[in-house]
């Protein structure tokens, strides 16, 4: 099974050799790595391209945003199954993708997705949350629950079934799109029950007050885009859920 791993970055030349060495280091076989840059001003193009010919395309352009550049990478895949990681992130250890394929390989599923681990921006071996995300339930979204975006590996069929993410939500997208895959056309999922991906805290959606109102309000968007109706408490239990990431501090 061959996989697409997209890179969509912007000004990262600070963090996105993390995230390349992680895909590169992966044990999977087939492995088609894709990394969009929204032509960057400091010196994240020289950092990609001295990786070379073990990067099987890289795009350096001006873009309209984070899920414009995604889109643009889901354009270019031609994987079986894409999987994104971002500038911020990289993959928890090497054998991420073969176990992901082999899940696929086990279940037929449309989407494979896991945990999530949060750490220090500065400091990566420093873990600020853990998000366990069990099993999908028929509904959840009702609950607040969503995956991972991070984490979600999703068949190159499904996005040309049902389309990319869309550019009327700014923070959101990421969220409208699971909803409208998971939860309005129940695509099958499977869930890896281990850290997938290592996120450096923070994030435009929840980086203040403000960015969390506006985020909420983009969330109902979602819904609406959908024509789906969320209960009046929907989007007040999606923030809330992250409380139960929050670790003991030893």
């Amino acid at each position: 099974m061959k996989v697409t791993i997209i890179t969509v970055v912007f000004n990262g030349a600070g963090t996105v050799r993390d995230s390349i060495e992680s895909v590169l280091n992966q044990t999977h076989a087939d492995i088609e790595y894709i990394v969009i840059d929204g032509n960057s001003t400091d010196n994240t193009a020289e950092v990609v391209r001295s990786y070379g010919s073990r990067i099987t395309r890289f795009v350096s352009e001006p873009d309209k945003g984070l899920y414009d550049a995604i889109n643009k990478g889901i354009r270019l895949a031609t994987g079986d199954v894409i999987g994104l990681i971002n500038a911020d992130d990289f993959y928890h250890h090497s054998q991420v993708v073969e176990k992901v394929v082999q899940l696929f390989e086990k279940t037929n599923c449309d989407a494979v997705y896991g945990d999530v681990i949060y750490v220090n921006a500065e400091n990566t071996q420093k873990i600020d949350r853990y998000w366990k995300v069990g099993e999908y339930k028929e509904g959840a979204f009702l609950w607040g629950w969503m995956p991972p975006h991070p984490t979600c590996f999703i068949r190159r069929s499904v996005y040309e079934k049902l389309g990319g993410y869309t550019l009327e939500l700014k923070s959101s997208s990421d969220y409208e799109l699971l909803l409208r895959y998971i939860h309005k056309h129940k695509i099958k999922l499977s869930y890896l029950p281990e850290v997938l991906v290592t996120m450096r805290s923070g994030g435009m959606s929840n980086a203040t007050l403000k960015h969390r109102w506006r985020a909420n309000r983009e969330d109902r968007m979602g819904w609406k885009l959908n024509g789906l109706r969320p209960y009046f408490f929907t989007l007040f239990l999606k923030p809330l859920r992250k409380l139960d990431q929050l670790l003991p501090k030893l």
